[in-house]
């Protein structure tokens, strides 16, 4: 089942609700880190999370989604942009990748005690004028009840959220998500049919393992609801690093430490922390960085 986001609305109801299956999204993530099951269910989630919500962007725009914890995943970052008008690119990592712990008392990841207390903080770049950053307390550590919350304190839209992964040591089985939010001029009702259909529909992951697609997990959520289809979109795992980027942040160390690292080794490493790509740079390249710095 490929990866693919579906959005759609429910005037009537009064919502508008995104799907996507991220299954390879989310094993090509665990693949690249090599994470562990837990870190993998904390990085599949949040990934999917800044997915969903960039579907709703143009243009230029780009979302980033920051969990900082005190457990010991440490934190957990996601990105999601535009990459074209039928294609959402997404990448995420966590600060431990390989931090991992037992099962809850559901049987299910600890993804809650693996990110700990701490805040979520969502940043939307622009193409023209500066970011918007909005933080909040972390609700419960679940990724999901989190997005949920920010939505609802800094965004004021209510809104329901279910993320799911599904995966064990040999791998990602299944992953994907639904965002459910409030249009303007919508009742307390509305959000509360939501819920309630949130509460008894079956586990993301346990629909998409049986082979329910993104238009199923629509109506799964929805319920009997007529919607209107948006747009679909492919979504993919991505990354906006390049070898310029990777020089504009050696240029920010200064000549003199330049100068220095090309004294010290043969050659300088550089590793996205996204996509774990390794950049690298000769003695000659780095003193030619430092040269450039004092011709400024």
């Amino acid at each position: 089942m490929p990866d693919l986001i579906i959005s759609a609305s429910a005037p009537e109801a009064g919502f508008s609700i995104v799907a996507a299956i991220t299954t390879d999204l989310v094993r090509e993530a665990q693949r690249r880190h090599a994470l562990s099951p837990t870190a993998t269910a904390a990085v599949g989630r949040l990934t999917t999370g800044a997915a969903l919500l960039a579907a709703s962007l143009k243009g230029k725009e780009r979302l980033s989604l920051q969990i900082a914890g005190d457990g010991p995943l440490r934190g957990i970052v996601a990105d999601a942009w535009l990459i074209d008008e039928e294609r959402v690119g997404a990448r995420g990592y966590a600060k431990v990748p390989d931090a991992d712990l037992p099962l809850n008392e559901r049987g299910k990841f600890d993804v809650a005690g693996a990110v700990g207390e701490g805040s979520l903080q969502v940043t939307k770049s622009f193409e023209i004028g500066q970011p918007y950053v909005g933080v909040v307390p972390l609700y419960s550590g679940e990724v999901a009840e989190d997005i949920a919350a920010y939505l609802v304190n800094s965004e004021q839209i209510p809104s329901v959220v279910a993320l799911g992964v599904l995966a064990d040591p040999a791998g990602v089985k299944a992953a994907g998500g639904v965002i459910a939010q409030l249009l303007p001029g919508a009742d307390d009702r509305a959000v509360a049919a939501l819920e309630e259909r949130a509460l008894n529909m079956p586990p993301i992951t346990k629909l998409i393992n049986e082979g329910s697609d993104a238009h199923a997990l629509l109506h799964a959520l929805a319920g009997g609801v007529e919607l209107r289809s948006h747009r679909t979109i492919d979504v993919q795992f991505s990354c906006r690093c390049t070898r310029e980027k990777v020089e504009s942040a050696l240029l920010g160390l200064g000549a003199d430490e330049l100068h220095k690292m090309a004294r010290e080794r043969t050659e300088t490493e550089a590793t996205c922390e996204f996509c774990k790509k390794m950049y690298v740079f000769t003695s000659d390249e780095v003193n030619d960085l430092a040269s450039r710095l004092k011709k400024a």
